[in-house]
């Protein structure tokens, strides 16, 4: 797995055990950062860098294309230049495969690889994924002690994929509010942890001069 990050950048990634056995994931996907209107407002990337993360995962997801086919179902989700891949390929050699084709993408700092190995999931599973990521937002929208927008949700065969630049005590929030969430097997933190007073710092707008 390529680890390259810099002093500055610490990334947490962090699996709890849940319950229920793991098979197979969504199709080929672009997870796709949204860049307009509020969403881009009260992320903590720069514009520039939301952008680029979905530069990306078009990239990715074309790259993958060409090198798996159909070979397996893979979703590619860039977040501040960090790639994670999720869903299920046929062999080991896919695996290895998929994450060697991501790394050499422009831009991409590291890969998180939890692509699985196995059979296609049907058209059910991958709707379900999709109704948990759904209820995991929701439910962050409901606590109020959590930026919803700052928090990138993925789901995959019933494990919840969290993503983000957060403090310690945002990531584990965020954590226990989605394991609560019914039909979430595991929770895994791929977050980029700062200080609270890196995070105010780099949340301050500049002034504008006179």
């Amino acid at each position: 797995m390529k680890r390259n990050l810099g002093q500055a950048l610490r990334l947490l990634v962090i699996g709890a055990v849940g319950v229920g056995s793991l098979s197979a994931c969504a199709p080929l996907l672009i997870g796709g950062a949204f860049v307009g209107g509020s969403m881009m407002a009260t992320d903590r990337r720069t514009s520039g860098t939301q952008v680029e993360d979905e530069v990306i995962e078009v990239k990715a997801g074309s790259r993958l294309r060409d090198a798996i086919g159909e070979r397996g179902q893979i979703n590619a989700t860039s977040y501040n230049r960090i790639m994670l891949l999720t869903g299920v390929v046929n062999d080991a050699s896919d695996k290895t495969l998929a994450e060697q084709t991501v790394s050499r993408i422009d831009n991409v700092q590291s890969v998180v690889n939890e692509l699985t190995i196995g059979l296609n999931r049907s058209i059910g599973g991958r709707s379900n994924d999709a109704l948990l990521t759904s209820k995991v937002k929701a439910s962050f929208i409901d606590a109020k002690d959590l930026f919803s927008n700052s928090l990138k949700v993925v789901t995959s065969q019933g494990v919840v994929y969290l993503m983000g630049r957060v403090t310690e005590r945002e990531a584990n929030r965020a954590a226990e509010v989605a394991r609560g969430v019914g039909g979430v097997q595991k929770v895994v933190k791929v977050f980029e942890v700062v200080s609270e007073a890196e995070l105010a710092n780099s949340l301050q707008k500049p002034v504008p001069k006179p």
